[in-house]
């Protein structure tokens, strides 16, 4: 099981979040989150750890500048983002994330139009925002989930959540995305509690 780690902008709190054994850490690139990082961190961040950048309905021009300055491995689409908007972006060699709001509602075939131009899906709780709304979905309708992509779970996700996710029988989760629900103050990670999720997701 993956841990992405996401909404990062404190350089101090970057380097002790990367002596963990986590494997993913985002930055949020939407200028309205209050995780939005404008300038980058300057922090060696260690080569098994992937960068992503988190995207909300973005100029193609604006993605390339931050995926050069940050030196970015993947880009997360967390908005509106078409198929011939992703299509375009993995023309130019990007790998993908394409995150998508989930509800008791939400029709899983509509994600067979993206497999092609997207490495992972992420499936985050449908909120009053493009994610960081610290709620989660019911993910028993994750039974439902067809595709044969990897996909990261998202939305509320805390250390009481943990059982439920180890129980979670789909072969196709890859990985969990947290936040919130992990922090001190908005961008501000409580390491200690990370260390305990990753603990527990070994345990």
């Amino acid at each position: 099981m993956k841990v992405k780690v996401c909404g990062m902008r404190a350089v101090d709190n970057l380097l002790e979040l990367t002596q963990l054994n986590i494997d993913f850490v985002g930055f949020i690139f939407y200028p309205k989150s209050s995780r939005y990082v404008a300038v980058p961190p300057v922090a060696t961040i260690p080569h098994r750890i992937q960068k992503v950048g988190v995207f909300v309905n973005a100029r193609l021009e604006e993605i390339d500048r931050n995926a050069e300055q940050f030196s970015l491995n993947y880009i997360q689409l967390h908005g509106d983002e078409t198929v011939e908007y992703c299509q375009a972006l993995k023309a130019k060699g990007y790998r993908l994330i394409k995150a998508f709001a989930v509800d008791e509602t939400f029709d899983f075939d509509q994600l067979n139009a993206y497999e092609d131009y997207c490495d992972f899906f992420l499936l985050d709780a449908k909120g009053k925002s493009y994610g960081g709304n610290g709620i989660q979905f019911d993910w028993q309708i994750l039974e439902h989930y067809t595709s044969q992509k990897h996909f990261f779970l998202s939305g509320g996700i805390d250390l009481g959540s943990i059982n439920a996710i180890k129980n979670l029988a789909i072969p196709q989760l890859y990985g969990i995305d947290i936040n919130s629900k992990f922090e001190i103050a908005p961008a501000l990670k409580d390491i200690p509690k990370v260390q305990q999720l990753l603990d527990e997701l070994i345990a």
